[in-house]
């Protein structure tokens, strides 16, 4: 699954769409509201397509995550982020059965399905 210009910024709700960028800053479009905005170099930015899930053999990257729970969930939104964590882990598993239960955290997991939800919800895996 492609997910590439898709972004998080460390200190704003929601996801972001790159639109353009220059050397000191990036122009960025809100998933939610569709509003675009600059984005500045002191910003913390976090690139989704180079998030990685530790697996026990092999790990896998977030767009691979997104894809596992889009063909369970079949396109459509899946659990909430703010369902209990052992309840969104025990989901998680049966996803991805080999994803390495000690070195991903209860939030990292929340953060895969808040994600997940917000970019099925704007159909953003057609």
């Amino acid at each position: 699954m492609n997910i590439d210009g898709i972004i998080s910024i460390s200190g704003k709700p929601g996801l972001f769409k790159v639109i353009s960028q220059s050397t000191n800053r990036i122009i960025i479009e809100d998933i939610e509201t569709g509003k675009r905005k600059p984005a500045f170099a002191t910003s913390k930015v976090i690139s989704l397509a180079d998030i990685t899930i530790f697996g026990h053999e092999d790990d896998l990257t977030l767009g691979d995550v997104f894809q596992k729970i889009h063909d369970k969930e079949g396109g459509k939104e899946s659990k909430s982020h703010k369902t209990e964590s052992e309840e969104l882990r025990d989901y998680f598993e049966t996803i991805w059965e080999e994803y390495n239960d000690q070195e991903v955290k209860d939030h990292d997991i929340k953060k895969i399905f808040q994600w997940y939800n917000l970019m099925a919800k704007h159909n953003m895996f057609e």
